[in-house]
């Protein structure tokens, strides 16, 4: 079986987990988001995923890391907690791999899909701190980590 093949096939199983993974990160703004949108946020990402695994295409996955990147940023919900999501739906898929696909398979398997959410997760980062360097932001201000700067 093929990587896309094995992704669409599991999808539902691999969603649940990471929706569960999820509310084990105790995440403020994605609790309050609610299990429905979680749901459906990491479903477009997986989504995503499995495109870019067919189509090996990374474009759709950037765009909408740096759309989600914006989105967040504005809604004032800290990387660390999106970053988290990416992670999660990283870590289900990878397991599902590792448990799933024969040995020979799951090194090709698990550099794709780490590329993939790589790609998403550095240009959400990018995204993101680009964003919070244009306004003044204390937990960027690295001033404060100099002695001497004060003046």
């Amino acid at each position: 079986m093929n990587l896309h093949q094995f992704l669409v096939e599991g999808r539902q199983e691999i969603l649940a987990q990471a929706v569960e993974s999820v509310g084990r990160a105790h995440l403020e703004h994605y609790e309050k988001a609610g299990t429905d949108r979680i749901r459906q946020r990491l479903d477009d990402l997986l989504g995503l995923t499995i495109d870019a695994v067919r189509d090996r295409i990374l474009t759709p996955v950037v765009a909408h890391a740096n759309a989600v990147a914006t989105e967040r940023f504005e809604g004032g919900v800290d990387l660390s907690e999106v970053q988290t999501a990416y992670n999660v739906l990283e870590e289900v898929i990878w397991l599902q791999i590792l448990k799933q696909l024969p040995a020979t398979e799951q090194g090709e398997a698990l550099g794709l899909v780490g590329t993939i959410l790589g790609s998403g997760k550095d240009a959400l980062a990018r995204k993101y701190l680009s964003l919070a360097t244009k306004i003044h932001t204390p937990s960027l201000d690295l001033k404060a980590l100099f002695s001497g700067t004060e003046g």
